[in-house]
């Protein structure tokens, strides 16, 4: 960005370009003083001019989604010794920041005429190891050709998504096919509980039958709030934030299903989660196998 302010502010001046840059002109002015004459560039000069390569990586390599805590997180677990503050600081300088999730929309529509499981959950959402709790939901997005319905089956031990299908029929075979892959990919023992909402995809009579011959336990909210299934909605909201509405607006529904798939892979094997220490779902499961084989070796 110095360069090309020097190349260009004889014609449009430097504060105008640092606006459009954005750089502020006290940044230009000791980075030029720097690259003139690097012997006169501060400690913490030459630190800034060493991270913000490193800050602007991880924020592209990541959806461009980071805000400053991930970043942070990010960095500190390939070895920078850096101070939150300073990403922040940094970041500001690239003019770079997170996404911000807005409100979550409620898509499932609650059928009183159905037979409905009880709430084996209770809005206790931390499974205490895999394949022991999933929730179900789905979202929709708006595309050129129509509405595009994605659902989700996530693992709620480490908040790993399971399952995923994009369909354009808001009828029961694509949440029944999310719920397929799951079973294909993780094959839970018996006992699983399967968490929903109240909506009727989920109540259907296919998709009941389709749990009660993998041995899952059915449980849907008694209320019919987001709270009876937060976690899923919380899933959702990321993925609506960090996806649909940053990349957007949508063509088609392949469009739709190929970016969900990249972000799925993304979130499961590389995207840091608070709720599970600040590491990946993938990473989370792999721990909790490596201590259980620990202790079994150990007995």
């Amino acid at each position: 960005m110095i360069a090309f302010i020097e190349e260009h502010r004889m014609d449009f001046g430097v504060e105008p370009i640092g606006k459009v840059l954005p750089i502020a002109p006290s940044t230009y002015y000791a980075g030029l003083v720097v690259a003139r004459d690097p012997s006169q560039a501060s400690t913490r000069a030459r630190s800034d001019a060493d991270l913000m390569p490193e800050v602007q990586r991880v924020w592209d390599e990541n959806f461009q989604v980071y805000g400053v805590r991930k970043v942070w997180h990010q960095l500190r677990r390939e070895g920078f010794e850096v101070a939150r503050c300073t990403v922040e600081r940094l970041m500001k300088r690239l003019g770079i920041q997170g996404v911000v999730r807005g409100k979550t929309r409620k898509t499932t529509i609650p059928d009183p005429a159905m037979p409905c499981p009880l709430d084996k959950v209770n809005r206790q959402f931390r499974a205490p190891a895999p394949n022991c709790l999933w929730v179900s939901d789905f979202t929709y997005v708006s595309t050129w050709q129509g509405v595009v319905y994605v659902a989700f089956v996530i693992d709620t031990f480490a908040n790993r998504i399971v399952g995923w299908r994009a369909s354009r029929s808001q009828q029961t075979q694509f949440v029944l096919d999310a719920l397929e892959q799951a079973l294909c990919e993780r094959r839970p023992g018996k006992g699983l509980t399967h968490h929903s909402d109240l909506g009727g995809q989920y109540l259907s009579i296919r998709y009941t039958e389709r749990l009660g011959e993998a041995g899952l336990e059915p449980s849907v909210g008694s209320v019919g709030d987001s709270y009876d299934n937060a976690l899923a909605e919380t899933i959702i909201g990321l993925f609506k934030t960090e996806v649909i509405h940053r990349l957007g607006p949508w063509k088609s529904t392949d469009a739709v299903e190929w970016e969900t798939l990249k972000w799925v892979d993304w979130f499961n094997n590389r995207r840091l989660l608070g709720p599970v220490g600040n590491i990946p779902p993938a990473e989370a499961e792999r721990n909790f196998y490596e201590t259980i084989e620990g202790v079994n070796m150990v007995a």
